[in-house]
């Protein structure tokens, strides 16, 4: 028997259709539920910061957005795309072609170079940019052949999105990457963010408990245990230069 699901009417312009989506994680006995009837929609080329204090559920929206995990029940779909009800195969091929990954620790291969590094993603991908390219949309031309013991934390970083975005992916996911940096470094990682959203027109989420990186957004996300509990739309974006925290 062939299995039917409701169908979804995604408006053009509209990346990401969230509805009713809740995750519950079971440990032994105890029930923890991370995501409790969330509903938001993202739209194609917005910058979103996501905020939250720890345990508010942004780092599990930011995974089910980004197809590493699945909602227990909701809907969401990416355009046309049900995630919901994507196989593991799906969702691989939807990881690989359409999105881009930026954690607070950079992941980097400490025996390859920027270039090496970068040049893993473009090995894989369909469309994807030089890694020298890459490097130079992030300020890292200089760089190209050094390691990374031999660069800065903010330099690093730096690799790992010039590594995120060299496969022009649709949409770019960070979370806390500005997390283990000191205020000036992190806002230059903000700006490469910035310069990549204005760019290439990628749909940018940033997730952070940061509420000084808010400013910078197109739309500001709050969310307390599981839920949204507002969404505020900043009608004068503030350069990341500007930023204070």
């Amino acid at each position: 028997m062939v299995k039917s699901y409701p169908q979804i009417t995604v408006p053009s312009g509209v990346s990401f259709r969230v509805r009713e989506l809740t995750k519950t994680y079971r440990m032994g006995e105890v029930e923890v539920r991370a995501l409790q009837s969330v509903s938001l929609d993202l739209y194609d080329g917005e910058f979103v910061v996501i905020l939250g204090p720890s345990g508010s559920g942004k780092s599990t929206l930011l995974n089910i957005l980004g197809g590493l995990d699945s909602p227990t029940s909701g809907t969401i779909f990416f355009h046309t795309r049900d995630l919901t009800h994507a196989s593991d195969a799906e969702l691989t091929y939807f990881r690989r072609d359409c999105v881009g990954f930026i954690f607070q620790f950079y992941n980097l291969i400490p025996s390859l170079t920027a270039r090496e590094n970068v040049a893993l993603v473009t090995e894989i991908a369909r469309y994807a940019m030089r890694p020298e390219e890459a490097l130079e949309r992030v300020g890292l031309s200089n760089r190209l052949d050094h390691f990374p013991a031999q660069m800065s934390g903010g330099e690093q970083q730096r690799v790992a999105i010039a590594r995120a975005i060299a496969k022009r992916p649709e949409v770019l996911l960070c979370d806390e990457p500005t997390g283990a940096l000191d205020y000036k470094t992190g806002k230059l990682v903000l700006e490469a963010l910035a310069q990549v959203n204005r760019e290439l027109g990628t749909t940018t989420v940033v997730i952070t408990h940061n509420a000084g990186i808010a400013a910078m957004a197109d739309r500001v996300i709050t969310m307390r245990s599981g839920e949204i509990v507002r969404i505020q739309q900043n009608d004068q974006k503030v350069s990341p230069d500007e930023l204070e925290w």
